[in-house]
């Protein structure tokens, strides 16, 4: 993919996150693909869709928004924040706001194959407590 179909990629990356159906997330991923968030490592597009589902039951309302895309040689980085409440079963009911990214490596398929992400967890744990701001 050159940059503009990466760019364009990114985009409906966001749009399916903001869908509320975890398998239009997983769609993105290669098969076997694997995404690992702060170190917890989902493989496989049904691993894949069983996390993005509970980021979707934890926050009813969640929007994600897409910050940036910075295209590399085999893929890109893809930043992003994160907005909602927790109001699913069990939450805190306290709004949520937080950054992060995902380093993606893209295979030949077109889909991801890796993806490599990070947020600041302990900021995310204080706003499950405390809210947002």
């Amino acid at each position: 993919m050159d940059n503009d179909q990466l760019a364009d990629f990114a985009q409906k990356y966001t749009i399916a996150w903001c869908s509320r159906d975890p398998y239009r997330v997983a769609a993105f991923f290669a098969e076997d693909g694997t995404i690992t968030v702060n170190g917890a490592p989902s493989v496989g597009r049904a691993a894949i869709a069983e996390m993005v589902q509970g980021f979707m039951t934890a926050f009813p309302d969640m929007e994600l928004t897409m910050d940036s895309f910075e295209p590399g040689q085999q893929g890109g980085t893809y930043r992003w924040t994160f907005v909602g409440t927790n109001t699913g079963p069990d939450g805190t009911g306290k709004p949520v706001r937080f950054s992060g990214y995902e380093q993606w490596t893209i295979g030949v398929a077109g889909l991801i194959e890796r993806s490599s992400g990070h947020f600041d967890s302990d900021e995310y744990k204080r706003q499950l407590e405390h809210g947002y701001p």
